[in-house]
């Protein structure tokens, strides 16, 4: 049996962390956070790949090709693209794969244009406010759903 395979996508300006604003969202730059996850993904038996990009279709072919790929679940931050981007929302229903919402820090804790997601009615789930472990409890519950609904 193939061990599940699970994308992550960072957003725009999240190339960034580690510099930017660390009030809101920490201190651990990008890198790091791809390394905690490819390591809690060793740990629970799935295979995980990251990318980042600052244009909303970059990571639109990228979902696309997840379809093509068999990817079996998705965890997204879709940074300030959360609050405008049908465009994504669609492409993430076109797909058809399973997906959770991330983000750094609690979005309802914040202004209010950033309490509106065009995802979260179609997710899986939304993990906000806990830095870059939201990012390690949206991979534990995917690999969990992925499992359950197999």
């Amino acid at each position: 049996m193939t061990r599940p395979h699970i994308l992550i996508l960072h957003g725009p300006n999240l190339n960034l962390l580690g510099r930017r604003e660390p009030e809101h969202y920490g201190d651990m730059d990008l890198a790091a956070i791809d390394a905690m996850l490819r390591d809690l993904a060793s740990e629970l038996g799935v295979a995980v790949e990251s990318f980042q990009s600052n244009h909303e279709g970059a990571l639109i072919d990228r979902i696309h090709a997840a379809q093509e790929a068999g990817v079996g679940g998705i965890v997204i931050n879709p940074a300030a693209f959360t609050h405008t981007s049908i465009a994504l929302r669609d492409a993430l229903l076109g797909v058809e794969i399973p997906f959770v919402e991330v983000h750094l820090s609690n979005v309802y804790r914040r202004e209010a244009f950033r309490h509106r997601s065009y995802l979260a009615d179609a997710a899986v789930g939304v993990i906000a406010g806990f830095g870059a472990e939201s990012y390690a409890l949206a991979l534990r519950a995917l690999t969990q759903y992925i499992q359950r609904e197999g």
